[in-house]
C-alpha cells in the first residue's frame, strides 16, 4: 500500500483505535474526532467539530491553559513547550458525568516547525480507578482504628452497624441495606464482602436506577451475539461475572417489574439464561440490596413484589441518620481533613471551635456524604491551618426557611427555630396535621426522606387516622 492509499484509508485506520483521540486547532476548536471518543464522551462527531475543547472540563487542562505569563491560550501552542504525557484527569461527558481518563497530548508541527495543532488521546481508566477506590477502602482499616472497613463511627448506632455487618458476612443468606440518601449503604455492602469467606471472590455493583429496563437485563443477565441491534458479541452479565462472590444491587426498589421476576427466579433456582439464548446459566452468588425507599409501601402500590421483598429481606441493616448520630460528626470531620491532607499535601490542622458548633447544630439533610462534600469545599477554601466559619458553604452558616407550596399559609415555621421548641415527634405530627395525612409532603415540608417520615411514624407508634381527627 502506497503513500496515497494509506491516506484515502487514514479515517477508517483511525476510527480502529479503542482510545479516544481529537486533533485541536491552534485557536482551541476540536476539528477531528474518532469513532472511540465518540463513545468515550457521548458527542457525536458532527456535534463536536468546531466546539472548543474546554467542554470536556478537564482537569488537568487547568495548568496549561491559565497561562497568565504566556501569549498564547494554552501553553501547549507556546514556542518549546513540551507535550502533556500520560496525565490522568477526569473529562466530563455529553451527560454531565464524569469520565477517569489516562490522556497524551502532542503538538503537531508542519515542517516549517508551524503549530497546526495538538493530538490528544483518551483511554478509559474507569475500572483502574474502581479498583484503586477498593484498595483506598482497604488501606483505610487497616491504618485507623476508628474506621471499620471505610466507615467511621464509635456512636451506638453505628457500633450496631458494624455488629450486624460482620454478623451478615459469616453467612450467605440475602441482606438488604436501607437508609436515607448519603448514609453510606454502599460502604455497608463493601464491608459485608470485606469480612466473609467471599472477600477474595469477585465483588460486583449494579445501580439499578442508573439504567432503562432493556439495558438493565443485559447488564444483569448477558446477551448472546445478534440478540438485537447492537449486540455485536456474547456478553457476560454481572450475575455470571459475580459466581461464587458478592453481587450489590443499589437501589433495587427502582428495579422494574418484569426483571423483579426474573431476579426472584435467579434467587430461587441460581440459574438463568442470556437475554436472546436458551442455555442456562448457574450461579453461586450473594445478594446484597439496598434501597433509600420503603419497600412495603411499593408493595401497596403494586410497584414491588411481595415474593421478592420476603426473599431479599433476610438480613436487614438500617443505616442512621447523621443527625442521629452527631457523636461521630468530629470524628468524620478529622477523618477527611486526614484524607485531603494526604491527598493535596496541604497541612490542615482542624476547625475551629466555632465552626465546629455550626457544623454540629446543622441538621444534615444529606447526611455523610453532605458532610463530605462540606468539608471538600472547606478544605479548598481554607487558607491557613484552621478551617473557620468562614470557610464553610454559605447554606450551612445561614440556612434558609421553609419554603411553602403557593397558597399554604399554615406551614412550618424555620426549621432551625423548629429543632429549639419542638421536639422530633412533634414536628412529624405538625407536619402530617398541616399536609392532611400526606407523608410525601410531610417530608418535604420538614426536609427530609418520605422513608425517613414512614420510619418515624413507626418509632413514635404515630396513628394517622388519629390526629387528623384530633
Amino acid at each position: 500500500m502506497d503513500e496515497h492509499e494509506v491516506n484515502v484509508f487514514w479515517k477508517k485506520i483511525v476510527d480502529t483505535i479503542n482510545d479516544g483521540l481529537m486533533f485541536i486547532g491552534p485557536e482551541g476548536s476540536i476539528l477531528m474526532v474518532n469513532k472511540a471518543f465518540e463513545t468515550l464522551t457521548g458527542y457525536r462527531a458532527e456535534e463536536a467539530m468546531g466546539m472548543s475543547c474546554q467542554i470536556l472540563g478537564c482537569d488537568a487542562c487547568e495548568r496549561f491553559i491559565n497561562n497568565r505569563r504566556g501569549t498564547a491560550w494554552c501553553t501547549l501552542f507556546e514556542e518549546g513547550h513540551q507535550d502533556m504525557k500520560k496525565c490522568r484527569c477526569l473529562v466530563q461527558k455529553k451527560d454531565g458525568g464524569f469520565l477517569p481518563v489516562l490522556k497524551n497530548a502532542s503538538v503537531l508541527r508542519d515542517e516549517a516547525g508551524q503549530t497546526l495543532g495538538v493530538v490528544e488521546t483518551l483511554t478509559d481508566i474507569s475500572e483502574i480507578a474502581k479498583l484503586d477506590e477498593k484498595v483506598q477502602i482497604l488501606t483505610r482499616h487497616w491504618e485507623r482504628d476508628s474506621d471499620f472497613f471505610g466507615m467511621v463511627g464509635k456512636s451506638q448506632p453505628m457500633l450496631q452497624v458494624f455488629e450486624m455487618v460482620k454478623k451478615a458476612s459469616q453467612g450467605t443468606a440475602p441482606v438488604i441495606i436501607t437508609g436515607d440518601s448519603g448514609t453510606g449503604k454502599d460502604l455497608v455492602a463493601n464491608a459485608i464482602h470485606l469480612c466473609g469467606a467471599r472477600k477474595d471472590k469477585p465483588f460486583i455493583q449494579l445501580n439499578c436506577a442508573a439504567l432503562n429496563e432493556a439495558m438493565l437485563e443485559s447488564e444483569l443477565f448477558g446477551h448472546a451475539k445478534g440478540a438485537f441491534t447492537g449486540a455485536y458479541a456474547n456478553r457476560v452479565g454481572r450475575f455470571e461475572a459475580a459466581n461464587h462472590g458478592d453481587f450489590f444491587l443499589d437501589e433495587i426498589g427502582d428495579m422494574p417489574l418484569s426483571l423483579q421476576a426474573k431476579l426472584l427466579r435467579v434467587l430461587e433456582s441460581g440459574s438463568f439464561e442470556r437475554v436472546g439464548d436458551i442455555t442456562p446459566i448457574h450461579v453461586n452468588v450473594r445478594i446484597i440490596t439496598a434501597t433509600n425507599k420503603n419497600l412495603e409501601d411499593l408493595i401497596a402500590k403494586k410497584a414491588f413484589r411481595q415474593d421478592l421483598f420476603f426473599r431479599i429481606n433476610v438480613i436487614p441493616i438500617a443505616m442512621p441518620l447523621l443527625r442521629d448520630r452527631v457523636e461521630d460528626i468530629p470524628l468524620l470531620i478529622n477523618t477527611y481533613i486526614n484524607r485531603l491532607n494526604q491527598g493535596t499535601g496541604k497541612a490542615v490542622a482542624g476547625v475551629s471551635n466555632a465552626a465546629m458548633e455550626k457544623l454540629i447544630a446543622y441538621p444534615w439533610p444529606g447526611n455523610v456524604r453532605e458532610l463530605k462534600n462540606t468539608m471538600e469545599y472547606a478544605f479548598v477554601t481554607c487558607e491557613g491551618p484552621t478551617i473557620q466559619i468562614r470557610h464553610l458553604p454559605r447554606h450551612l452558616v445561614r440556612p434558609k426557611p421553609v419554603t411553602l407550596p403557593s397558597g399554604d399559609r399554615t406551614g412550618l415555621p424555620d426549621p432551625q427555630s423548629c429543632l429549639a421548641v419542638m421536639d422530633e415527634k412533634t414536628q412529624l405530627i405538625s407536619a402530617l396535621q398541616q399536609t392532611n395525612g400526606n407523608q410525601t409532603q410531610a417530608a418535604r415540608l420538614l426536609k427530609i426522606n418520605r422513608v425517613t417520615v414512614w420510619n418515624r411514624m413507626k418509632k413514635y407508634h404515630i396513628d394517622l387516622n388519629k390526629i387528623l381527627k384530633g
